[in-house]
């Protein structure tokens, strides 16, 4: 817990001299909680005192106008307004106003506070301010000192300041802009400058009104439609002060008169947006006036509208490569453009080819050569990640069931989608987050969309279909670049001499003139000393003072390299494979790291940045550095696989305990605010999101859909519950009817039953046929290899660090939403007791592939479709499916807005979460010594490396970089740039070619640089290769390249003849399905052999790699190689191994075609790389005639054919019998050396006596190995059964089949010999007979059916028969309750038969409300969709009013809220000045529409209006059809309905319409309708005003509809008081009392709705006071009776419009005989003992009509009520056995007052005379028992007979009785 201040010092100020001082005790109410249990020192102030709740504060909330705050703290404001002064006791909210859990963790923000942060740096400032949690109480203040804003003004201006923390400033700004502190105190604060007199003070105000500017300025650029209001106000107080400051003179100076001019201008045409109403929404703008239109700072990174459909090519210069560039911005313009159209064109060029195609031109089958296309993508549910929010997004995997999704480019981590529905009119982008090869494999990815694009989820379904495409471009790396760039101004670039002027005179760095001196002892060989004179320092410039170079252990080339890296400013280091550049890199920055202190001059520690384009590449350089730095390295990339690496990288770094400790307050405090804020909104999402996933895995049940499936279909599909599909379950509970009716049912698959186990059999042999599959080797995956560089480590841990899910939670989540499930395995057990029946597994997948199918289509029904349907039974199933959907969609937008508002905190918290990370990864780097980042990680960590400002940096595989990257990795602050590389081996790689051909995009700076003249060092000695392989490369691709020493002495390969051979075949190549790749299983298959061949030559598998030049041969290769032989073998493509190197390198080149095609095979580069990895040996397979045509390949084998390696064939040389020489041209022929020798016996002596069968082979000459395959001959039993296994397996028990006699049974069976016959099962069906006298129906050995399935007939209470299953007759028999299926066929009071069944109508007594539909005609122009009625209810359909700017959400029955945004109808001629719901004051424009179509003809429309999508020339039949008569004339004008699409010609649609005021008076209220198809109009602008004329009316009838407000406010008011009197009701019905209270506070009820909720009310209240009456009757009765009351209850609270009369009257009648029941049930216990045997009889005919299960007819009642009056008589309800008037009679006589009468234990009254005290025992007369007491003490089994005299209490007790026994007093409260 943290200390809040303490009192007398609140904000760190010294206590105020008037204020009172802390005491102990002031807290009141809840704040007393936060210290119970809390331990602190007496002298020790009370926490939070500075919030307290003193006697102050509350004097102050009480004081009125006339008692105000003195003068010094009003501020012009009267005394109850708020006021934040830092010398006053704040004030506390109340608790209902703050945040949950925010009762502990306020913390007072103040002056001292202020005054502190105005110190900090801005970061730490804004950082601070965004998560204080007393910062919204600050701004909320409605009076500050002029100090205290100008001191908080300064300080957010500030904060406003910092670089990368724009999300927080947001937040912060966000607080600001709707705060008290800019709507109050800061205008008064302008406004008071007029009338300050302190000259002082005065000076000082043109700083304050330059932060004053600042601020707002900030404030509308962010937020520009939601404070144009607050600041224009400001704005407008600004000019007086000014002129007041001026007059008084104070020189304000011309730049605040800028900055208000231009702020003035901006807010201004801010209003004008708004008043156009295009100012909708705050999306960040950028005023900068200096920017020309066409800047690409101004471009937007994603792609726009205007791009994807628009044909035009974009403004692209080439990148130069032996020319300067006229200047800095053209430099930066250029590869911004060329950047961002690499990734813009593929998706442009694919969107477009797209949208020629549709879906019935074989758009499926089509393959596109620019995007990969998606089907049926749908958002299913945000998930919660530390990144933000990302979807769980599930597409169409059908057509992708050939891809390899690990070996597969498709969906890689930061790949760019774009999402559509509407035929990319309107765009959704995304990228992908998190990548899992299984979930791909089921169609599922994670995706991560745009902010513009989150905007646009918001009403997005689960069921919503998309199409989605992808780029292959690594988006998220071009996103950070093309960012960078945006930012970067022109002089952030360094090293502009060179980049961008192409200079060639290189100079020292600029470190280097301060004449430090360099020691390079560092770099001296171990145990050898130098030649030349040593020296500890020597000035590096002087080349006379450099050591030789063999002293320090490097060649000439290497020499010169480190002399240029160590002396020159700009180092280009090239290096050829093998020629150890990363070696020399490793000296140079062991050099620079040791002599640190030469360029670490100003105090401040700068780090060397290391830059390498791969991860593998990094951690070899890093771990060169740590071998002699050891501590000081941060290493940011992705995966590292060095052990050695882990603990420098950011992820351990940021965890580690050390720096934790050293972690900075203000980002711990934001941590912890920021955590605790979003784990209340990912609580909220991942309950929305586990709902919105059981939607689309499974069947929801009915009683989840309920609200969104209208009254009708919901009686309509609970209609025909069925007992027997139905019955209640003790495991599984009740089955869900939607189940059944979308034809899932278990009758619906199943027609005979299964012989138990006949479907597990072919289980068993599918597993042991899979157990028999071999491993293949694992391959690195070309999928995973471009992910492992893409994820940066800290990344990939939050992606893929899975959440702690409560696996049961979902499970109960699933089980409680779901009839029927996708995921998990299906309540089947329930199904297969159904009927006995057993579903097989065909069956059970038949079943979930049909729901499957159903629940991926897009098909719903639409509103109106659902309105025509009546009785959901009579649909097919297509159609049933449909609705379910249309249900489903509803159920998912439903709680997708309920979950909105928590995605879009989740969303903004987590980017402030980001920019805290960025500042704790911020103040980690700048400790480091070291930074380590590949490139991917330095475009990502771009922000934080202008903050670092590292001054050297190394640039490692730099030729394989692209510029832009490269730049972006470079600060201003960059003093000193080494680039090491080959630009003749991998080039950097662009996705477009033309960009990389003609535009020299995959030029990288290494290379460019190179080739405008700039000195560089090439290392000319090669320590890899052995001469016969270097000879490839020199001169054909490098001039020069030497063979070093080491190279030379290297053995030749065992097994071959030659130890470089080129194998020569023109077998063809096949292409892959899916991408662009190759394969080739001539050379897959022979590299394989080879391969085989060398290890059985005792290479060790990790000697040998396997290249190929395409990602498709790897597949073609894994299937080929088993782990068990090839184990340890390395598997690459060439490209992904460029810096890597083995003893032997078996390379595959795939391509082989007729047409000759070599693909990439002629580039220098991949040449170079794939011929340059062998150390010893390198083995070749192509089709080299074919390559001859390439001239580099030419010249290659040209230099092998002079030596004799190359050709058709290659020589094998046996090990064992050197004179044995195999060739071998293809894989078959290795068959000739099976063994790796040759082909003679080995003939080899076992131990176990048999004889070697092998081949000669060269491995394992002492057969210690080897297994012998020979048939064992040992005898397993007695029998003298043989073993049937080989000679080198153990030998397991006897398992030949003999028949064997069942102990039990008897019946003989097959049993392997070795089993005993008491563990075999008898699998002979079962002859048993069962009890009940069915045949079992299982197997022998298994138990007896205990529920029999044979159906019997059974009569029902009700009187019906019907058929059950025989196992259920026991039900019957112990009165176990049974559905009768019988149908009802009452007839109702409208006429028509009752549709229910015997149960569902209870026996007659309740029946089914009609389903005959009412279908009148609404006044919204819908249909009644109520049943059969007199009077309809409103609509209660959804509102389809809608106009262009928005749609009516409302019920058709409440009152549209009109739109109040301004009309957007205008054209060139004429324009509306009103609102979109009022009429229009300009005419219709009758002038032709001068726009061309998408064809080029001239549209047919007219001026202003909507062009119509058909054309006069394209569509001649359709335009020209005659429907009014004016269609076929020439100059004809048509008007397209933007509600329907129909078009007309317009004279004749005007008079229909009315607008020539010539068309038939309408009598009837009511929407025209399209002529055709008789749509209502509703949405068009040329007949707004009549529309909206009729709208109008049809409000009007709507309110007369819904009764006058004053007399529904009244009854409403009514109702509510009645309610809260049903006591009864509530104390025994609370959920029903909890819904009637939830109704009637429903707003604007109508008066129909609120007399159906009064006859609930009563009816509940009636029922009530029964349930209390219920204690009167006997033991025995309650039970019974509860159960008949709680039955109409809940018919009672049936979902209903209203109560028609035939409802009314059943449930009158009901409740009528059931009083009447309770009636005489009470009466018969009173005179219970005293009814004669004919009272008895007249009881029981009596109760044989209450009870009766029939309807209460009215001649039952009017018999009911004769025989009750006649036993009122005869058995009164007093119990005494005697009359009213014999019992009145009685107390009259004996003349006491009341109290005097009591009761034996056996209910015989007698009396106590004189006080009415017991004063002594006697017996009963009548039972004997004890009767009266002892000392006015009655005895304990006896009580007053209140039924004598009323009495409550004894007579004895006189205050008792004075008090209690009279009924006026009692009736005065419940005392």
């Amino acid at each position: 817990m943290e200390h809040h201040g303490r009192p007398g010092e609140a904000h760190g100020e010294p206590n105020h001299p008037n204020r009172r001082g802390g005491r102990a005790g002031v807290h009141r109410g809840r704040g007393n909680a936060r210290n119970n249990g809390q331990l602190r020192n007496h002298n020790q102030q009370p926490r939070n005192q500075g919030w307290r709740q003193n006697e102050e504060v509350g004097e102050q909330r009480g004081r009125g106008r006339n008692n105000q705050r003195p003068a010094e703290h009003q501020g012009g404001n009267n005394g109850h307004r708020r006021n934040y002064n830092p010398d006053a006791e704040p004030q506390r909210r109340p608790f209902h106003e703050r945040a949950p859990g925010s009762e502990h963790q306020v913390r007072r923000l103040g002056l001292k506070d202020l005054e502190a942060l105005l110190k900090k740096d801005p970061s730490e400032v804004v950082i601070t301010l965004a998560s204080h949690s007393g910062l919204k109480d600050l701004l909320s203040a409605t009076w500050m000192k002029p100090n205290f804003v100008e001191l908080l003004t300064s300080v957010l201006c500030r904060a406003c300041t910092s670089r990368i923390d724009r999300q927080s400033i947001q937040h912060l700004l966000g607080e600001v802009k709707s705060s008290s502190y800019l709507r109050t105190c800061l205008p008064q604060y302008v406004v008071g400058m007029i009338t300050e007199s302190v000259p002082e003070r005065r000076h000082l105000y043109p700083v304050h009104l330059t932060n004053i500017l600042q601020l707002l300025q900030e404030i509308i650029n962010i937020f520009p439609a939601s404070t144009v209001l607050e600041t224009s106000i400001i704005i407008n107080l600004l000019p007086p002060s000014l002129n007041a400051l001026r007059t008084s003179g104070v020189d304000v100076g011309d730049k605040i008169e800028q900055n208000l001019e231009m702020v003035k201008n901006r807010i201004e045409h801010l209003q004008d947006k708004r008043r156009e109403g295009t100012l909708r929404a705050d999306t960040r703008i950028v005023f900068d006036s200096e920017l020309p239109p066409q800047d690409y700072r101004t471009m937007s990174v994603y792609p726009n509208y205007d791009e994807i459909h628009s044909n035009e090519k974009p403004f692209l210069r080439p990148n130069l490569l032996n020319n300067k560039y006229e200047s800095t911005a053209l430099y930066l313009d250029t590869h911004f453009r060329l950047l961002r159209e690499d990734f813009v064109r593929p998706l442009r060029d694919g969107i477009q080819e797209l949208l020629e195609y549709d879906e019935d031109r074989g758009i499926r089958k089509r393959r596109f050569d620019d995007i990969r296309i998606y089907f049926d993508t749908r958002v299913v549910a945000p998930l919660c990640t530390p990144s933000g929010i990302v979807y769980k997004v599930q597409f169409d995997v059908s057509p992708l069931k050939m891809v390899r999704w690990q070996n597969s480019k498709r969906l890689l981590f930061g790949s760019l989608v774009c999402l559509s529905q509407d035929q990319f009119e309107t765009l959704l982008f995304a990228t992908v987050s998190n990548r899992d090869n299984k979930e791909l494999e089921k169609g599922v990815v994670q995706l991560q969309f745009s902010e513009q694009s989150r905007q646009q989820l918001a009403r997005v379904r689960p069921s919503d279909s998309f199409l989605m495409v992808e780029t292959t471009a690594y988006f998220e790396a071009y996103r950070h670049v093309l960012e960078g760039l945006k930012e970067m101004r022109d002089q952030d670039v360094p090293f502009q001499k060179y980049i961008v002027e192409c200079q060639n005179d290189l100079t020292p760095p600029r470190y280097l003139n301060m004449g430090i001196h360099y020691d390079l002892n560092c770099l001296k060989l171990e145990k050898k000393s130098f030649n030349s004179p040593k020296k500890d320092k020597i000035n590096i410039l002087e080349p006379n003072d450099w050591p030789l170079k063999e002293d320090l252990g490097f060649d000439e080339s290497q020499m010169e390299a480190l002399r240029l890296a160590l002396t020159k400013e700009l180092a280009i280091i090239q290096g050829p494979p093998g020629t150890g550049k990363t070696y020399v890199g490793l000296k140079i920055a062991q050099a620079l790291l040791t002599n640190s202190d030469v360029w670490q001059i100003d105090g401040r520690e700068n780090p060397v940045l290391v830059v390498c384009y791969t991860n593998h590449a990094l951690d070899q350089f890093l771990e060169g550095i740590h071998r002699f730095l050891g501590k000081g390295i941060v290493r940011v990339g992705g995966r590292s696989n060095s052990e050695i690496l882990k603990q420098f990288t950011l992820r351990e770094l940021r965890g580690g305990g050390e720096y934790r400790r050293k972690r900075p307050l203000h980002l711990h405090r934001a941590y912890g605010d920021l955590y605790s804020q979003m784990k209340v909104s990912e609580q909220k999402l991942e309950e929305g999101g586990q709902i919105l996933q059981c939607s689309t895995s499974g069947i929801i049940r009915e009683t989840h859909l309920q609200k969104y499936i209208d009254i009708h279909h919901w009686d309509s599909l609970h209609y025909v519950l069925d007992d027997s599909d139905y019955f209640a379950s003790p495991k599984q509970g009740k089955r869900s009817v939607i189940v059944e009716w979308l034809g899932l049912g278990i009758t619906q698959f199943i027609r005979t039953p299964e012989p138990i186990g006949a479907a597990e059999q072919p289980h068993v042999v599918e597993e042991a046929e899979e157990e028999e599959e071999e491993e293949m080797i694992t391959i690195p995956e070309e999928a995973d290899l471009i992910q492992a560089d893409r994820v940066l480590d800290d990344e990939e841990e939050e992606a893929r660090k899975p959440k702690k899910k409560d696996t049961n939670e979902d499970a109960e989540l699933a089980q409680y939403l779901l009839a029927m499930s996708l995921n998990n395995k299906e309540q089947e057990d329930m199904q297969q007791e159904e009927g006995g029946w057993m579903m097989t597994g065909d069956q059970k997948k038949k079943r979930k592939q049909r729901m499957k199918t159903e629940l991926r289509k897009p098909e719903a029904m639409t509103e109106n479709e659902a309105k025509l349907v009546r009785d959901v039974w009579s649909l097919d199933i297509n159609s049933r499916w449909k609705l379910y959907r249309h249900w489903i969609q509803r159920y998912q937008l439903d709680i997708r807005q309920q979950i909105l508002t928590h995605e879009q905190k989740y969303q903004e918290l987590a980017d402030r979460l980001a920019e805290v990370k960025l500042q704790e990864d911020l103040h980690i780097l700048r400790n480091a010594k070291v930074i380590g980042m590949t490139t991917t990680g330095a475009a990502r960590y771009r922000h934080i490396l202008q903050e670092v400002e590292p001054r050297i940096v190394i640039v490692e595989e730099a030729a394989e970089v692209l510029e832009a990257h490269t730049i972006t990795t470079l600060s201003a602050a960059c003093q000193h740039l080494i680039l090491i590389g080959d630009h003749q081996q991998l080039r950097p790689s662009a996705n477009v070619y033309d960009l990389a051909r003609n535009f020299n995009l995959e030029v990288s700076l290494f290379e460019r640089l190179i080739k405008s003249n700039i000195e560089f060092v090439r290392l000319n000695y090669q320590h890899r290769m052995r001469p016969e392989i270097a000879r490839l490369l020199t001169p054909h691709i490098y001039s020069e390249l030497e063979n070093h020493s080491s190279v030379l002495n290297y053995e030749n390969i065992m097994g071959v003849s030659s130890n470089i051979f080129f194998v020569d075949h023109s077998y063809h190549e096949q292409e892959i399905q899916d991408g662009k790749s190759h394969q080739n299983r001539h050379e897959a298959q022979f590299i394989v052999e080879l391969c085989k061949y060398l290890i059985y030559q005792n290479y060790k598998p990790s000697q040998i790699t396997i290249l190929t030049t395409y990602t498709g041969q790897l597949f073609c290769l894994r299937k080929l190689m088993p782990v068990k032989i090839f184990s340890g073998v390395k598997v690459h493509v060439v490209d992904k191994y460029q810096g890597e190197e083995n003893d032997i390198i078996l390379l595959s080149l795939v391509r082989s075609n007729k047409e000759g095609k070599v693909g990439f095979l002629k580039i220098a580069n991949r040449i170079c790389v794939a011929l340059s990895r062998a150390k010893k040996g390198l083995y070749c397979i192509g089709n080299m005639s074919m390559l001859g045509t390439v001239p580099l390949w030419s010249q290659i084998i040209l230099t092998l054919k002079q030596k004799g390696q190359v050709g058709k064939y290659l020589m094998l040389c046996c090990q064992n019998h050197p004179e044995t020489r195999t060739l071998v041209s293809k894989a078959e022929d290795f068959s000739k050396v099976p063994e790796g020798g040759c082909n003679r016996k080995c003939d080899f002596r076992l131990n176990c006596g048999h004889v070697c069968t092998r081949v000669c082979h060269p491995y394992d000459l002492d057969h210690k190995e080897y297994q012998c395959n020979k048939s064992c001959e040992k005898v397993l039993c007695k029998d003298g059964h043989q073993c049937k296994r080989r000679c080198f397996e153990r030998c397991g028990q006897c398992m030949v089949e003999v028949e064997k006699a069942m102990p039990v049974c008897g019946h003989y069976q097959m049993v392997p010999c070795s089993i005993s016959v008491s563990l075999f099962s008898c699998t002979i069906p079962c002859q048993k007979i069962l009890k009940c006298g069915h045949q079992c129906d299982k197997l022998c050995g298994e138990d007896c059916e205990e529920r029999c399935p044979e159906e019997v007939p059974v009569d029902l209470k009700c009187g019906h028969s019907q058929m059950i299953e025989c196992w259920k007759k026991h039900d019957v028999v112990f009165g176990m309750p049974v559905k009768c299926r019988e149908r009802c066929h009452f007839q109702l009071r409208c006429g028509h038969n009752c549709q229910g069944t015997c149960d569902r109508c209870y026996q007659g007594r309740f029946h089914q409300n009609c389903r005959q539909p009412c279908e009148r005609l609404l006044i919204c122009s819908h249909k009644c969709q109520e049943p059969c009625t007199n009077e309809c209810p409103p609509c209660n359909r959804m509102c389809e009013n809608r106009c262009i700017h928005s749609k009516c959400h409302k019920k058709c029955g409440e009152s549209c809220v009109p739109c109040m945004e301004p009309c957007d109808w205008r054209c060139k001629h004429y324009s509306c000045s009103k609102l979109c719901s009022e009429p229009c004051d300009r005419p219709p424009c009758d002038a032709p529409c001068t726009k061309k179509l998408k064809c080029g003809h001239t549209c047919i429309g007219l001026c202003g209006e909507p062009c119509p999508r058909k054309c006069r020339d394209c569509h001649k039949d359709e335009v020209t059809e005659i429907f009014f008569g004016f269609e076929d004339e020439k100059d004809a004008r048509f008007v397209q309905l933007e509600d329907c699409d129909h078009f007309f010609e317009v004279s004749a649609l005007d008079h229909y319409m009315g607008v020539d005021n010539r068309s038939t008076t309408e009598t009837v209220i009511k929407l025209k309708t399209c002529p055709k198809c008789q749509t209502p109009i509703r949405k068009n602008l040329r007949y707004g005003t009549i529309i909206n004329k009729t709208l109008d009316e049809i409000e009007k009838v709507k309110e007369k509809l819904k009764g006058p407000a004053c007399e529904r406010v009244a009854t409403q008011s009514r109702l509510e008081v009645t309610l809260r009197q049903m006591v009864d009701v509530r104390r025994n019905f609370s959920m029903e009392y909890i819904k009637l209270k939830e109704l009637l506070g429903k707003p604007d009820p109508s008066l129909m709705a609120l007399s159906t909720l009064e006859n609930s009310m009563l009816f509940y209240d009636k029922l009530a006071k029964l349930f209390n009456n219920i204690k009167n009757v006997d033991d025995g009765e309650k039970a019974a009776l509860k159960n008949h009351l709680l039955e109409i209850k809940d018919w009672l609270g049936k979902p209903r419009s209203f109560f028609t009369q035939h409802e009314l009257s059943d449930l009158q009648s009901e409740v009528q005989r059931f009083t009447y029941l309770l009636e005489l049930l009470t009466r018969c216990k009173k005179a219970w003992g005293n009814i004669s045997p004919a009272g008895k009889n007249e009881i029981k005919a009596l109760r044989d009509i209450l009870e009766a299960k029939r309807s209460f007819t009215e001649n039952d009642e009017k018999l009911v009520k004769s025989k009750l009056k006649e036993l009122k008589e005869i058995y009164p309800c007093t119990g005494l056995g005697i009359s009213e008037n014999e019992r009145v009679m009685i107390v009259a006589a004996i003349g006491l007052r009341a109290g005097h009468w009591f009761k034996c234990p056996n209910n015989h009254v007698y009396l106590i005379t004189e006080c009415g005290g017991a004063m002594q025992r006697s017996k009963c007369p009548d039972c004997n028992a004890t009767i009266g007491g002892e000392s006015h003490t009655l005895d304990p089994t006896n009580t007053l007979a209140t039924e004598m005299d009323g009495a409550r209490h004894a007579a004895w007790s006189t205050v008792a009785n004075d008090m209690m026994n009279f009924e006026e007093l009692r009736a005065l409260g419940d005392i």
